[in-house]
């Protein structure tokens, strides 16, 4: 997957990561999602695709929450307030907190209307504002917003692959 380098192609990768995400979890169960059965975001560590989810919603919510503060002329905690660079597996933890209480279907309603915000945050800017400039340290808007929605976008749905064949089979075994 090429790195998106327009508003074009970082609407396009959204939507394309997006979608094959959302094709990947109409093959999952519901019933399964609580199951700490998918390999965690920190080595050794285990986590629920309820948890996945909540991951994804967090950091598209972050995503929002630094254009938020940065509009505003606000300072933004990179990456989150109370959190280093280096701490992000304490982050993801904060993450699957945040959302431990609500049902799958709540779940992905949040995470569609995280990207759907996204998408029109981006829609509304121009090629210059996502990429013809640094918005935080050396990155772009635009890098940054792909970093945290269709990269991970991609790589949840390569961890649901592997959770399904290694899963979904042996449950249709029993």
């Amino acid at each position: 997957m090429a790195v998106p380098a327009t508003k074009d192609e970082l609407l396009q990768a959204i939507e394309r990561e997006y979608g094959k995400l959302k094709r990947e979890l109409g093959q999952t169960p519901f019933a399964r999602w609580r199951e700490k059965t998918l390999e965690g975001h920190a080595t050794g560590t285990w986590i629920s695709i309820h948890d996945l989810i909540a991951y994804l919603v967090g950091w598209n919510e972050l995503v929002l929450k630094w254009h938020e503060l940065k509009a505003a002329g606000e300072p933004v905690d990179f990456p989150e307030t109370g959190y280093k660079w280096n701490e992000l597996g304490r982050l993801a933890q904060s993450f699957y907190r945040d959302c431990e209480m609500l049902g799958e279907r709540e779940l992905l309603e949040r995470l569609d209307s995280a990207k759907s915000r996204i998408v029109a945050l981006i829609e509304q800017g121009d090629g210059d504002t996502l990429y013809g400039r640094p918005w935080y340290e050396k990155w772009t808007q635009g890098r940054m917003i792909q970093f945290n929605t269709s990269s991970p976008y991609a790589n949840a749905c390569g961890r649901l692959r592997k959770w399904r064949r290694n899963n979904v089979a042996l449950s249709d075994k029993a």
